[in-house]
């Protein structure tokens, strides 16, 4: 089998199982944090630090936002078992960046990593993250580009795969839905807060034999949790969030 190939190949098993990719994640930070307890340091307690990376992924969070609020259905998104795509993005977020909710999701996993202090843990998380997503990034374009031809050629050559180019850009196509962010994008947003939380309490446990939440981590859970129950009973149980053709 030709390199390429096997690449391709290798990515759109990945592709199938992205969504298991955050567990692998929270192990590699887990186990950082495992060796910041042993060497004495106590991680999470600054909360402007927190803050900060918060935003960070939070920033990631907003790629993915400004991404999917102008796209239309089966195109971008959370299609886990195949590829798909009815039309060529080349506008709004994809006339900069071919992969804008795989940069998102770098932004997100880049928060969540530097929280812990431990610039060895955000290397690692780096390399772990290109070359998986490396793959699935070839797995699409081979697909994408199989299915428009001559139009994805000319879009690849003339936009990064990774790194944006702002002067690139196009007003999208479409008109952006909030509605169509809320219904897609609130497991990321709620993630973002639960596994910070989550983080905190194995470092509290690992330290001090309990978890610890003062007033900003009690926040945070709240928040993160109190999203995912509301808008995933509407998205589940109401059509206030269903856009036509989203």
């Amino acid at each position: 089998m030709a390199y390429v190939d096997e690449m391709r190949e290798k990515g759109n098993w990945l592709f199938r199982w992205r969504g298991y990719l955050p567990v692998f994640f929270i192990a590699i930070i887990a186990a950082s944090l495992n060796r910041e307890y042993l060497s004495g340091s106590r991680p999470f307690e600054n909360h402007g630090w927190v803050t900060a990376c918060l935003l960070v992924s939070l920033s990631g969070l907003a790629i993915r936002v400004l991404t999917i609020g102008y796209t239309p259905a089966r195109t971008s998104g959370r299609n886990a078992r195949e590829q798909r795509a009815e039309q060529l993005n080349t506008t709004g977020m994809y006339s900069m960046v071919r992969h804008p909710l795989y940069l998102g999701n770098f932004f997100i996993w880049m928060g969540i990593a530097l929280v812990a202090e431990d610039w060895l843990l955000v290397l690692t998380c780096v390399c772990v993250f290109w070359l998986y997503y490396e793959r699935i990034m070839i797995a699409e374009e081979a697909f994408i580009a199989d299915k428009f031809g001559e139009a994805y050629s000319d879009w690849a050559r003339a936009t990064p795969a990774f790194l944006p180019d702002p002067r690139l850009y196009r007003h999208a196509s479409a008109t952006f839905s909030v509605r169509n962010v809320l219904k897609r994008e609130y497991p990321a947003f709620s993630g973002i807060f639960v596994t910070l939380c989550l983080l905190k309490a194995f470092s509290d446990y690992q330290a001090l034999g309990r978890v610890q939440f003062d007033t900003f981590w009690v926040v945070l859970l709240a928040t993160g949790v109190a999203v995912h129950l509301i808008l995933r009973t509407l998205k589940k149980h109401t059509r206030l969030l269903h856009v036509p053709g989203r």
